[in-house]
């Protein structure tokens, strides 16, 4: 499975939101949180752009502390 170069922000998005993410508020980026199982919460922001690169991706998931594999199986299953 390979890692997305450009990735559709909507797929991004959707990828996440199955990582248990969910979007709190949408302006020039997009900030997104998910609550833990410890009751804290993992806070997140991407760009607002039509697509993320997978530069930008990696630091998004490594703040997220989504590994790589993680996130490539749930977004090529979308």
């Amino acid at each position: 499975m390979k890692f997305p170069r450009d990735a559709p922000k909507r797929e991004v998005i959707k990828a996440l939101e199955a990582l248990g993410f969910e979007v709190i508020r949408e302006g020039n980026h997009i900030s997104m949180s998910r609550v833990n199982q410890d009751g804290s919460k993992t806070p997140l922001t991407l760009p607002n752009h039509k697509e993320i690169k997978s530069s930008t991706l990696l630091l998004i998931l490594r703040q997220a502390g989504i590994t790589r594999e993680e996130f490539v199986e749930v977004f090529n299953r979308l």
